[in-house]
């Protein structure tokens, strides 16, 4: 996979002990991960959403 940006040293080293970990889940754990990761990502990216409009003032009714 390429990056937009060069992953730090920890990163490639956490990227691959994560894939090992993966390896060596069965099937159904590895399901089961895949919703919970997913569930994680959708909560975070509507806590940014929140927090930018929050920091753009849009949350509070005004306009720009």
């Amino acid at each position: 996979m390429n990056y937009p940006v060069e992953l730090t040293l920890e990163q490639q080293f956490n990227i691959r002990s994560f894939a090992t970990q993966v390896e060596q889940m069965s099937h159904e754990q590895a399901q089961d991960f895949l919703i919970k990761l997913y569930e994680q990502m959708v909560v975070r990216e509507a806590t940014y959403k929140e927090l930018l409009k929050h920091q753009w003032g849009l949350d509070t009714g005004t306009s720009l």
